[in-house]
């Protein structure tokens, strides 16, 4: 039977002998913190992405929680997200001791921007737009409410490398952003791994400091900080996949490309609005789907790994009722609870497996 898989690992790590060389040398050195290869990888992504500073923290979670932290972000604060992100970016919220503030989005799976300075209190002190999916929030109009309010934004690039506004990279916006290395990741390691980006030294200098127990030598300790730091072996696997990233991104981009076309023809499949200027990147293709869950299910059965993110919005989970919202308090969250659906589109998935799922997808409204 014809299939499409969701996930590439086995593929993309089918021969992992040159990974595996590497790590025998990182070894035999014993380079295992903070090693070369975690300085080699910081340089790389910063180049990679044109700005001043990268710093290898433990997860994308990590690199929210981490940047808010050197902004001063902390109890009593309050943070402007996306209602519809995943948990990291709400929990780091959470973690600095802050709170979150959601705001709806829109069918471009990024927050409505209409809807922030409406959420603005006196306790705001940052805002985290969330790249959801690879998309694009619109940042131009997000630094100028910031600069009107004279809030921080932090960058929720997790989803988002290499994306772009207006030919202005995601991640370089604000006064930092975090990246996740997590497997299914545009740029991926081998477990959790993140980045923080920043053109501030003074922001460099402190995270620094702050994902490494706040240690300025091995016995001097200037602020409190935490172990946060990216290993020398997941950098060794960064470093090896670095060099691929604008090729993978670019074959994400055409496979989406595709899918458009292909399910745009489909009675009962909606295709979200392409923004004219923006760069997606597509580490989720998501659609709106007629009667979803039962097209889920049909794919299931015939082979395709399609998935939903997310099925249960995020503030009506039951981990979340500290926020205090009500049912139905973000209308477009919850419809896109109930109607989206995503298909594979990495970089590995052949034209074949594509059609395949096309042919799925046609399959099942023309049966209904």
């Amino acid at each position: 039977m014809k299939s499409a898989r969701y996930s590439y690992l086995a593929q993309q790590f089918a021969n992992p002998d040159q990974i595996l060389e590497e790590l025998a040398r990182l070894v035999a050195t014993g380079d295992f913190t903070l090693g070369k290869p975690v300085a080699e990888f910081e340089r790389r992504f910063a180049d990679m992405l044109g700005i001043r500073h990268a710093i290898g923290v433990g997860s994308g979670t990590d690199a929210l929680k981490l940047s808010l932290k050197a902004l001063d972000v902390g109890h009593g604060d309050e943070v402007i997200t996306a209602a519809n992100t995943f948990i990291a970016t709400v929990g780091a919220i959470h973690e600095t001791g802050a709170r979150a503030v959601l705001v709806d989005c829109t069918d471009s799976f990024c927050m409505d921007v209409d809807q922030v300075e409406a959420a603005i209190t006196p306790r705001t002190k940052a805002i985290m737009p969330v790249h959801f999916t690879g998309e694009v929030v619109d940042m131009p109009r997000i630094m100028a409410i910031a600069g009107r309010h004279h809030l921080h934004v932090v960058e929720d690039a997790c989803q988002g490398i290499l994306s772009e506004w207006d030919g202005k990279r995601s991640g370089t916006w604000g006064a930092a952003a975090g990246f996740s290395l997590h497997p299914l990741k545009n740029l991926n390691v081998w477990g959790d791994g993140g980045v923080i980006v920043t053109n501030d030294d003074r922001m460099d200098e402190k995270l620094r400091l702050l994902r490494n127990h706040g240690l300025r030598t091995r016995d001097e300790i200037a602020v409190l900080g935490c172990n946060s730091r990216l290993d020398s072996v997941q950098a060794v696997v960064g470093n090896w996949l670095i060099g691929q990233t604008v090729d993978i991104t670019e074959q994400r981009i055409r496979n989406g490309a595709f899918y458009d076309k292909a399910l745009s023809g489909i009675p009962g499949i909606v295709v979200p609005p392409r923004r004219q200027g923006t760069k997606r990147v597509f580490h989720l293709y998501m659609v709106f789907a007629k009667d979803r869950d039962a097209l889920y299910q049909h794919c299931l059965s015939r082979g395709v790994e399609a998935k939903v993110h997310y099925p249960i919005p995020l503030y009506q989970q039951e981990g979340l009722k500290v926020l205090g919202y009500l049912p139905g308090r973000f209308p477009v969250t919850d419809r896109h609870a109930s109607q989206v659906i995503s298909f594979p589109v990495d970089q590995h998935l052949s034209r074949e497996e594509q059609e395949y799922v096309v042919e799925v997808v046609r399959d099942f409204y023309e049966g209904r």
